[in-house]
This record gives structure tokens, C-alpha cells and sequence, in this order.
């Protein structure tokens, strides 16, 4: 483990929804590090199983780990923002509570933020994996640059958000975390793109994200796809895209969200949104 020089939260959030085993999964993959964060912010997001709480209880013991109890389920936005709000650190590392870290994630961030201090988000790519890690489906790789990322951000969402480590201030004034249903985080980076903030994706994986059959499922149905048309329109009216590409952003996600029976959006995914 190496000396850790510039000090760094992460942000994370559980919920009843969530495995147990996932969970300690997930929580270890933070403490096999090669760079150890300076705190832990960990929101529980409503009551939850006793299984959890016993892996809860197990971590906080480390002095390092901030445990915040919501008296209810609040959802994914709001829980972000009581993490977010309770960090110290000026860098933020976002986790998920069923992915898993490779052992150097934080330290390739840090350094990355080291050389650049314009740098306000950064983020990787991710592998896919189905039950254990070594049985990988698919790799979500996005665009490096800020400029190709500031493009990419027009038609879709410019980051894997379970990899991302940012610059607390950058984000609040940005306005921080609010509640949009399944794109709290593409909300947040079109804020951010409004106020010129840099952005930066590493080639690497850093993550290992989980995903299952019930993933393609969530994609789909009037709900989110009133969700996805509500940013579409946002960005047209704050001018980020012209009428031409809002439109056809609207109707390809008409016809995948709405048409397509999942199986088939699944095939349009992995197709054209993964290696």
C-alpha cells in the first residue's frame, strides 16, 4: 500500500435492493486498494436486511467509515446527495454497491488528477461480468479526450458512473446530485458541461460492474424513456444540440425503449454500445 499524499473520499450507497455478498464484495475490493481512501461515506438508503447491517457492521468498526442512516428509501439521487454532502475531501471516488474495484483504481486517479488540475470528472472504462468476474460479457469503453467526451455527451451519457472520481466543488456548482429517474448522473455531467467543466475518461478498466438479464429490462418502458425524453429536451432548450439531433435522439430512444421487446435491446447494447 503506498503513502496516499492527496486525501480523497469515497461516496457510496446501499439499499435493500442490494446483495449482501455483493456488498461485502464490493466494500473489500475498496480495502485491497493500493491506495486506501481517507473516508468512507456510506449511505444506507432505507432499512435493509439483517445481512447487510452485519456487513455494515463489520467495516464501520474502521475509523475511516462514515455510516449515515435514512429512515426510508429515498432513492439513488437523493442518497448521492447526502453522501456527496458528507464528504470532506475535495476528491470524491462515486462506488457502487455490488461492483468491484481493480486494486489500483484510486491510485491511477489520483495521479491523473495530480498532473492535471483542470481536471474536474474522470472515469474509466468498465467490464461487464455475469456472476464472477472472470466470465466478462462485454466492455463498455468511452471517449478520453474532454473535447471527444463533450461530444459523445450529446447523444449519450459521456461516463461509466460507478468509476468516476471528481472535484466536490465542480460538482456543486453544478448544482450537485438531484433526483432524475435512472440519469441522476447524465443530468449532472450535462450541469457540468454548461459550466465548461474538464472532463477525462481512462482507457483502462477500473471497474468490474455487474450486470444480469434484468439490466436490459431496466432500459426499457414509458418511465425511462419520459425520463431520457425529459434530457433530450433540456439540452435542446439550453442549446447543446440542435433541433435535428434532439430529434433523432428522441426517436432512437422511442423505438429502443418503447418498440423493441427487451431481448432485442439487449442485442442493440451489446451490438453498438460495448466491445
Amino acid at each position: 500500500m503506498k503513502s496516499n499524499k492527496i486525501k480523497f473520499s469515497i461516496s457510496m450507497s446501499v439499499y435493500n435492493g442490494d446483495s449482501p455478498v455483493f456488498f461485502r464484495e464490493a466494500l473489500q475490493s475498496v480495502f485491497n486498494q493500493t491506495l486506501l481512501p481517507d473516508e468512507l461515506i456510506l449511505v444506507v438508503d432505507g432499512e435493509v436486511a439483517d445481512e447487510t447491517k452485519k456487513v455494515i457492521n463489520e467495516y464501520k468498526k474502521s475509523d475511516n467509515i462514515k455510516v449515515i442512516w435514512l429512515k426510508k428509501n429515498m432513492g439513488h439521487g437523493y442518497a448521492r446527495r447526502v453522501g456527496l454532502d458528507n464528504c470532506k475531501y475535495e476528491l470524491v471516488a462515486i462506488m457502487d454497491s455490488d461492483d468491484i474495484c481493480v486494486s489500483n483504481r484510486f491510485e491511477k486517479q489520483i495521479e491523473c488528477f495530480k498532473k492535471n488540475k483542470e481536471l474536474a470528472v474522470l472515469g474509466s472504462s468498465i467490464s461487464e461480468f455475469c456472476v464472477e468476474v472472470s466470465n466478462v460479457i462485454g466492455k463498455r469503453v468511452l471517449p478520453t479526450k474532454d473535447d471527444d467526451i463533450k461530444k459523445i455527451l450529446k447523444i449519450r451519457c459521456p461516463f461509466n458512473h460507478m468509476t468516476v472520481m471528481f472535484k466536490k466543488k465542480e460538482v456543486e456548482k453544478a448544482g450537485g446530485y438531484k433526483d432524475w429517474y435512472h440519469n441522476e448522473d447524465y443530468y449532472l455531467w450535462i450541469r457540468m458541461y454548461l459550466n465548461d467543466s474538464v472532463f477525462s475518461n481512462l482507457d483502462d478498466v477500473l471497474v468490474y460492474a455487474r450486470t444480469n438479464k434484468n439490466f436490459y429490462k431496466r432500459r426499457g418502458g414509458w418511465k425511462y424513456f419520459l425520463s431520457e425524453y425529459k434530457l433530450q429536451k433540456f439540452m435542446y432548450s439550453n442549446k447543446i444540440n440542435s433541433f435535428f439531433r434532439y430529434s433523432v435522439n428522441v426517436l432512437i430512444r422511442f423505438v429502443v425503449q418503447l418498440l423493441l421487446p427487451y431481448y432485442v435491446r439487449e442485442k442493440v447494447f451489446v451490438k453498438y454500445f460495448r466491445q
